[in-house]
């Protein structure tokens, strides 16, 4: 059930439009890859009040991109949930422009906006504005850093109190600006 509810949130976001979004110059996917925390989300119904959020991408031989994403469902006492998407990269983009098949037929556009040098912070959004993440290879983003990362996607045109910070360690649950 609630992967049919995920998929349609994202469906539903989906058919929406607004004006293009500037995607990230160039995307290294092997940099790219592996293990990053969800620090912040404007959420889809699928991830409202998820706690301990997490994503993971593996390159797959096909060229396409398996897209984990895991969670704890309002407490971390919870059991991890799980969803798997199947991506692939949209040619021409420098790799910034992903398609994220929810199931066949349904694709959704999934832009990533903005990767530091350093590949420790990641800014992916959508289309139409309704939905961004902030990712960190750290479960820990200093509020000087979260603020710059808001500026960022409010140069691209979101409103940043839309966005909500995950908590990522029991402790932050129910704080101020936490989801």
């Amino acid at each position: 059930m609630q992967f049919f509810v995920l998929s349609l949130g994202l469906l539903l976001a989906a058919c929406a439009s607004g004006p293009p979004l500037s995607l990230a110059k160039s995307v290294d996917i092997q940099r790219y890859s592996g293990d990053w925390y969800i620090i912040a989300e404007i959420p889809y119904v699928g991830e409202r009040g998820n706690v301990g959020s997490t994503v993971k991408y593996t390159p797959l031989p096909n060229g396409h991109v398996l897209d984990e994403y895991f969670a704890h469902q309002h407490d971390f006492a919870a059991p991890i949930t799980h969803a798997s998407f199947d991506d692939y990269v949209v040619d021409g983009t420098g790799n910034a422009l992903w398609r994220v098949r929810l199931f066949w037929p349904i694709f959704v556009s999934y832009p990533i906006l903005d990767v530091d040098a350093a590949y420790t912070t990641a800014l992916v959004g959508y289309p139409d504005r309704s939905l961004g993440w902030i990712f960190s290879r750290s479960a820990d983003m200093t509020d000087a850093d979260y603020q710059a990362q808001l500026t960022k996607f409010a140069a691209q045109g979101y409103d940043p109190t839309a966005f909500r910070r995950v908590p990522q360690h029991p402790d932050q649950i129910g704080k101020a600006g936490f989801e």
